[in-house]
C-alpha cells in the first residue's frame, strides 16, 4: 500500500509540473486535427463545382419481364411481371436511380415514363416474342429518336436484351445461332477498338482490363448469339454495331460478346455484370472474386456515366412518384436457384 501511495503521489506531482511548465511557456494542447497545419487545406479553399453540363441525378428505365422470375414460386398470376433486384442494384451502384417500365402497360404510359429517364436497360430473361418484344422494340425506337433529337440517351442490352436488339437491327428473326454458353465463366478476347471513346471498357482500370483477357471474370449465360463473321457481313448489323469483344463457348465456337453502336450510345453485352456482385444462386457459376466485383462496379460506372451526359432534366416529383422505391423486393432465392430478389408488378 505504501508503494502504491508513493507512486500515485509521484504521478500527480509530475503531471502538475508538466501543466505548470506549459502555462509558463504559453503552450497549449493540440487536437489531432490541429497537427500538421501546413498540410491541411487553407480555410479559403473551396470544393470544385460539378460539371454543369452533366446530369448528377440520372435515372434509368428498366423494362420488366413477364412472369415472377422464380418459376412460379412467388406468383402464378398471368398479369405479373418482374425486374430482378440485381439489375436495380447494378444501376444504383453506379449512382443512378431506377424507374420500372412495365412491358404490359400502354405505349402512352411507357413513353411518359421513358421521358423521366436518362437511359434504358434491357435485361436478360426468357421472353423473346409477343407483347414483351413489342414493348422492347417500342422503347428502343423511342431511345433512338431521343438521340436523333439531340439527347445523349444510352441503351444497354444485357444477355437476351442484347440479342433482341441484334435481331431488331438486323430485321431478321433467324440471325442468331446456338452456342454452348449457358452458365459459363469466361475471359474475353478484346478487339483493337475496345478502348475507344464511348466503349464499355474505356474506363476500366488498366490492370482490370488486362485481367479480363486472362481470367474468367465474366459470366456468359445464353444459348444463342451471333458470330463475328455473321455480324460483319450483315450490312444492317455492321453499319450499326462495332464489335468490342468476343468469347468462346464450351465447344470453342467464337461469338460476339460486346458490341457498341457506331452512331448511337447503344451497347450490347452478352455477359451479365450484375451477377458477379448481386446474384448467389448455386445453380450459376458467377465469379465472386474481388476482381470480378470490380468488373461489376466498372460496368455500372460506365453505363451511368453515359446517362449523366443526357440533357433531360425531368420534374423531381414526377420522378419520385415513379421510382422503384415505391415497390418492395421479394426474396426468391431461398431455393438456391433463380434470382435472389425480384420486384413484382401486377
Amino acid at each position: 500500500m505504501e508503494n502504491k501511495s508513493a507512486f500515485s503521489l509521484f504521478f500527480f506531482v509530475t503531471l502538475f509540473t508538466c501543466l505548470a511548465a506549459a502555462i509558463v511557456n504559453n503552450d497549449h494542447i493540440l487536437l489531432p486535427s490541429q497537427l500538421h497545419r501546413d498540410k491541411s487545406p487553407s480555410s479559403s479553399s473551396k470544393c470544385t463545382a460539378p460539371d454543369p453540363n452533366l446530369n448528377q441525378r440520372p435515372v434509368i428505365g428498366i423494362l420488366s419481364n413477364p412472369g415472377d422470375g422464380c418459376s412460379g414460386r412467388l406468383s402464378n398470376s398471368s398479369g405479373v411481371s418482374h425486374i430482378a433486384a440485381s439489375y436495380v442494384k447494378f444501376v444504383e451502384s453506379g449512382g443512378a436511380r431506377v424507374i420500372p417500365l412495365l412491358y404490359n402497360e400502354s405505349p402512352e404510359s411507357l413513353k411518359t415514363k421513358l421521358s423521366l429517364t436518362n437511359g434504358l436497360l434491357l435485361t436478360g430473361g426468357s421472353a423473346a416474342s409477343g407483347p414483351y418484344l413489342e414493348a422492347l422494340q417500342f422503347l428502343f425506337q423511342a431511345a433512338l429518336e431521343r438521340n436523333d433529337g439531340g439527347d445523349h440517351f444510352p441503351v444497354l442490352g444485357l444477355n437476351l436484351g442484347g440479342n433482341l436488339l441484334i435481331k431488331i437491327v438486323a430485321d431478321q428473326a433467324d440471325v442468331l445461332e446456338p452456342f454452348n454458353a449457358s452458365s459459363l465463366p469466361s475471359y474475353l478476347q478484346m478487339w483493337i477498338n475496345s478502348l475507344e471513346e464511348g466503349s464499355l471498357y474505356q474506363k476500366f482500370p488498366s490492370d482490370l482490363f488486362q485481367l479480363l483477357m486472362s481470367e474468367c471474370l465474366v459470366l456468359h449465360n445464353h444459348i444463342y448469339a451471333i458470330s463475328p463473321y455473321k455480324l460483319q457481313y450483315n450490312k444492317k448489323l455492321s453499319s450499326f454495331f462495332d464489335i468490342l469483344a468476343t468469347a468462346a463457348d464450351r465447344d470453342g465456337k467464337i461469338f460476339v460478346s460486346t458490341a457498341r453502336g457506331w452512331n448511337y450510345p447503344v451497347t450490347v453485352n452478352l455477359w451479365n455484370p450484375e451477377k458477379n456482385a448481386f446474384e448467389w444462386a448455386t445453380s450459376l457459376k458467377a465469379p465472386h472474386t474481388e476482381n470480378a466485383i470490380r468488373v461489376t462496379q466498372s460496368s455500372a460506372n460506365f453505363f451511368v456515366s453515359e446517362a449523366r451526359k443526357s440533357s433531360n432534366r425531368p420534374d423531381y416529383q414526377a420522378v419520385r412518384d415513379n421510382l422503384i422505391y415505391n415497390y418492395k423486393a421479394s426474396y426468391g432465392g431461398v431455393a438456391g436457384k433463380g434470382y435472389d430478389q425480384v420486384y413484382l408488378f401486377e
